[in-house]
């Protein structure tokens, strides 16, 4: 019981950013105003193109993007956060890598995902395919309502190897006996943190480094399937910009 596995969520567990299906789902439901949405995904779109990753922007990014649940109550956005997975998230998932994480169950490991996703969305994620728990970004709440400000750091980069390190701990795992599936070179830190490193649907980063270091590489997409579907989280601004127009045409049918 000393081994365990940690999975990504976008592009890992899930085709896309789950940040695209969450927001396509509250934008067909008008959570949004169109010049909120208009100020947040340029914000997001101009960050994401300056190509640096420091912390403190990090930070403040997505807690512009938790502004638009301020207010709202966590038992309101769990609600519907489950509506959302049915409707658009359930049959997005990778059926190869749900096999690899049932792999690890059936061994008798316990099997968390460990995302930069909102802790509510990702947990109900991992309660929907069976797994042991999830680690995500955690949204600041005060008397059960979202304030729209950030509890610690975004869950992203060597935040995760931290997080996974720390889960170990607790959990008494040997992080040699465990194994840890990403798609982005994001997560290099997560990967080399474990006994045993997979890269799932690789970006072009972390491919390299796969094959460098002698990782397992596990492809599930497919010719012009994968080119559609297999965006790095990193693009999630623009992916979010047609998310968004796709929930308000859906709202107006």
């Amino acid at each position: 019981m000393t081994a365990a596995a940690f999975f990504d969520v976008d592009n890992t567990m899930m085709m896309g950013a789950s940040i695209f299906y969450f927001a396509r789902g509250l934008a067909a439901r008008k959570f949004f105003t169109s010049s909120d949405l208009a100020g947040f995904v340029w914000g997001q779109i101009k960050f994401r193109l300056g190509g640096r990753e420091n912390k403190e922007d990090i930070k403040t990014h997505r807690e512009r993007a938790l502004s638009f649940v301020a207010g709202r109550t966590v038992a309101e956005l769990t609600s519907i956060s489950e509506e959302i997975y049915d409707e658009l998230m359930a049959d997005k998932i990778w059926s190869g890598t749900r096999a690899l994480a049932q792999m690890h169950l059936d061994a008798g490991q316990r099997v968390w995902l460990v995302t930069a996703t909102p802790i509510e969305l990702a947990a109900i994620i991992s309660r929907r395919l069976g797994l042991t728990g999830a680690l995500g970004t955690v949204a600041e709440t005060r008397d059960g309502v979202y304030t729209g400000r950030l509890v610690g750091d975004l869950l992203h980069g060597r935040a995760k190897a931290h997080a996974v390190r720390a889960l170990a701990s607790r959990e008494g795992l040997n992080l040699k006996r465990c194994t840890a599936y990403s798609d982005s070179a994001n997560d290099i830190p997560m990967l080399s943190a474990v006994g045993t490193a997979v890269a799932v649907n690789p970006d072009g980063g972390l491919r390299d480094v796969a094959r460098a270091r002698g990782w397992e590489i596990r492809d599930f997409r497919t010719g012009r399937k994968a080119a559609k579907i297999g965006v790095p989280s990193v693009l999630g601004a623009g992916a979010l910009a047609g998310a968004v127009a796709a929930g308000m045409a859906y709202r107006r049918r």
